[in-house]
């Protein structure tokens, strides 16, 4: 037991060792009791804060607390300073890289308990992905810096020189930086979400996915439609889920023969109709032209529901509706017919060629 091993008797090695066996345990003994106690009253709980601690423990590495151990069993031991200085200094890169990992585990189930609320706002869910994405960026690189200063780099050179390396960078991807930076511009001011369906020129669809360089969106057709955020940005883009009511404008136009009493009557005919539709709000019906060989009509009324199947169900049974109105007054629509008609005109009597004439005075001279 007296005996040397790096100028350390083995007692003092076995007692190290213990040392080590024991803090090593103890702390995943602890670990194991508090995650197991959280995880019971989680259970019986609707909080959120239970549930984060319970994954945030689990996620413990046993070789971080074993490294914690052998520094503390190091402590028992006559060890030079270099050794004493690798020891204490891969013991705090452990622990910063265990918290970095507590920090990231936690996040990452804060975020997936709001994307399992079904009625969780699909702003709020994108809103909540893009800022859990930055502050796992930003943890993992104070941790990353920090670790680096343990290790005796300096780190004010090296954030220098990331300084000036990050201007050379951002003008040779300029562009995917705007991008990145226009992902951030619809996170944050959100014109759009996950679920909309938005129109953007001449194109179409539903949004599927808001990612850091593209959104990608789902038309109408079936394939998958890929903008560019900072085209995308730059655009109109006309968001149909955020409508409140569909305004309508439709015209019909009326045969000219129809009497100017039936005129009259036909805008009542049209605001009965309208007004009997559900969900519907009558503005108005008017003639509003008169253009041969037909009289215009113009109404306006609004759908209190932004469902375009309940839209055109309305429109239908009001066209049904206007066109048994027609009939029952014996009203005609319009035809795009033009009448074109033409009149014969009598030609104009034409003189006799002068060779006729001479012909004739020389026959009267030889009569005569």
């Amino acid at each position: 037991m007296e005996y040397l091993i790096l100028k350390n008797p083995v007692a003092d090695w076995l007692v190290a060792l213990v040392v080590v066996a024991a803090v090593a345990a103890g702390l995943d003994a602890v670990k194991s009791i508090l995650a197991r106690r959280l995880a019971v009253l989680a259970a019986r709980t609707e909080a959120k804060w239970d549930d984060i601690a319970v994954a945030a423990l689990r996620s413990t590495k046993l070789l971080v607390l074993v490294i914690v151990g052998v520094y503390a069993g190091a402590s028992f031991l006559v060890l030079s300073d270099k050794a004493q200085l690798f020891l204490g200094r891969v013991a705090i890169t452990a622990v910063l890289l265990q918290v970095a990992i507590w920090g990231d585990h936690a996040l990452r189930t804060w975020l997936k308990a709001k994307r399992a609320e079904r009625s969780e706002d699909p702003d709020r869910i994108t809103s909540s992905a893009a800022i859990t994405f930055l502050i796992r960026v930003l943890l993992w690189a104070v941790v990353v810096l920090m670790v680096l200063d343990n290790l005796g780099v300096n780190i004010t050179t090296l954030v220098a020189s990331l300084g000036i390396g990050g201007i050379a960078i951002a003008l040779a991807v300029q562009s995917i930086l705007g991008d990145l930076f226009a992902s951030l511009s619809i996170v944050l001011d959100k014109p759009f979400v996950v679920g909309d369906f938005i129109i953007v020129g001449t194109m179409l669809g539903t949004v599927e996915k808001i990612g850091l360089k593209t959104t990608r969106v789902r038309s109408l057709s079936g394939e998958q439609i890929v903008f560019s955020n900072n085209d995308l940005l730059t655009s109109r883009v006309q968001n149909l889920r955020r409508m409140e009511s569909r305004r309508v404008v439709f015209q019909f136009a009326v045969s000219h023969l129809t009497p100017a009493p039936v005129l009259r009557e036909l805008s009542e005919m049209v605001k009965g109709i309208v007004s009997a539709q559900p969900q519907v709000r009558f503005d108005r019906a008017h003639l509003n032209g008169i253009a041969a060989p037909s009289f215009n009509y113009e109404t306006v009324y609004y759908v209190d529901n932004t469902d375009y199947a309940v839209y055109m169900n309305v429109q239908q049974e009001i066209y049904l509706g206007i066109l048994a109105g027609l009939q029952e007054r014996g009203v005609a629509l319009a035809l795009p017919v033009q009448t074109v008609k033409l009149a014969r005109e009598a030609m104009p009597a034409q003189p006799e060629p002068a060779t006729s004439l001479a012909k004739t005075g020389a026959d009267d001279a030889r009569a005569a």
